[in-house]
């Protein structure tokens, strides 16, 4: 009988990229909230950026993109 190493790995695995993924949302997050702060837009402006960031980071990216105006 084995002794189970295989679903120790995947869940370290699994365990590995959603912290990856979670330290990247948070660092794309942060960016966003400064790189609209540099643009000079309002700290309200640049709080809704932040949050829609938190919670809907690939589309909350792909808008936030188009809507800066470089």
């Amino acid at each position: 009988m084995s002794s189970g190493g295989g679903f120790v790995f995947v869940n370290v695995a699994l365990i590995s990229i959603w912290l990856l993924l979670t330290v990247l949302n948070i660092v794309l997050s942060i960016w966003a909230y400064r790189d609209s702060l540099r643009r000079g837009k309002s700290q309200e402006y640049a709080l809704i950026v932040l949050f829609g960031m938190l919670f809907f980071p690939i589309i909350g990216l792909i808008i936030y993109l188009f809507i800066r105006k470089d």
